[in-house]
C-alpha cells in the first residue's frame, strides 16, 4: 500500500473577496511541485462564493470538470444553451472537450454558496462538449458509500470520459464499510466533508485529504458523524487522451 496525506491547513489559499478558495492541488497562485495532481485528478478545489457574486464567462477545453454543491444554489449557464441551477444534493459534469464557455455564480443574495470544483484529466481529447447534472436524493444510503460517477452511462450517477468512479457516504458515529478499487492500476484519494473517520488505520478529520493506491481494497470508519467523498482515478498519466 502507498498513501499520501493532505492535512485540511497545508492546503494553498486564495481570499478574493468574492471567493474564499481552498487548493488540495497547485492552482492559480498556488504552486507546490509536490501536488500537482493525484493520478489523473488535477484539481480538487474547496469554494466559498459571497452573495450574487461568481466567476464570470471563461474557457475550458479538454477536462472532464465535475462541481458538487455543498450549501446554497449556484447557476450555471454555458456556451452549449444550458441555464441551470445546480445546490446541494445534487452532481454536475461538464465534459469540456473541443471547447466550452461558462459562468457560475451564486444565486442567492443574502448567503454564501459552497461547493467543490473537482476537475480530471479525460482518456479522450477533443470530444463534443456535453452537460449533464443529476439529483442523488434518490440514490443517497445511509452509512453506505455510494456511487455518484461513473465511466459508463449506463451506470449510477453521472460520467465522464476516463476510468473513474466517484462515491458519497454519509455515516452515523461508530459505523463501518469498505470499499473495493474497481479498476487495477487506479487509486482512490478520499476527502473528509465532515467529521472524523479512519481509512485503514489512518486519522482524518475535516476537509483533510487522503490519497491510497496500491492496493485492492480498504476499511473505513466513522468516528463522529462524518460525510466523505471518494474519488477513484487512474494513477498512471499515460491514461490521459493524447
Amino acid at each position: 500500500m502507498k498513501s499520501v496525506l493532505h492535512k485540511a491547513a497545508t492546503r494553498g489559499h486564495a481570499d478574493h473577496g468574492w471567493l474564499n478558495s481552498h487548493h488540495t492541488f497547485s492552482f492559480a497562485g498556488y504552486h507546490d511541485p509536490e501536488r500537482m495532481h493525484f493520478g489523473v485528478l488535477r484539481v480538487l478545489n474547496d469554494d466559498k462564493v459571497a452573495p450574487g457574486r461568481g466567476f464570470g464567462t471563461h474557457p475550458h477545453d479538454n477536462m472532464e470538470i465535475i462541481s458538487i454543491p455543498l450549501e446554497g444554489d449556484l447557476e450555471h449557464k454555458d456556451s452549449m444553451g444550458n441555464t441551470t441551477t445546480i445546490k446541494e444534493g445534487d452532481v454536475q459534469v461538464m465534459s469540456a472537450g473541443t471547447g466550452v464557455e461558462h459562468s457560475e455564480y451564486n444565486k442567492n443574495a443574502d448567503q454564501e454558496v459552497k461547493f467543490l470544483q473537482i476537475w480530471v484529466f479525460p482518456n479522450k481529447r477533443n470530444v463534443e462538449p456535453r452537460y449533464d447534472q443529476i439529483s442523488i436524493r434518490e440514490i443517497e444510503r445511509k452509512n453506505a458509500f455510494y456511487q455518484v460517477l461513473s465511466p459508463s452511462s449506463e451506470d449510477e450517477g453521472v460520467w465522464v470520459h476516463q476510468d473513474a468512479w466517484f462515491h458519497l457516504g454519509k455515516f452515523e458515529d461508530g459505523k463501518t464499510d469498505s470499499y473495493q478499487i474497481k479498476k487495477e492500476g487506479n487509486g482512490v484519494y478520499a476527502f473528509v466533508l465532515e467529521g472524523e473517520v479512519e481509512i485503514n488505520g489512518q486519522k482524518l478529520e475535516k476537509r483533510d485529504g487522503f490519497g491510497i493506491w496500491d492496493v485492492d481494497s480498504f476499511d473505513f470508519k466513522s468516528n463522529t458523524d462524518s460525510r466523505v467523498l471518494l474519488m477513484e482515478v487512474p494513477m498512471s498519466l499515460d491514461k490521459i487522451g493524447r
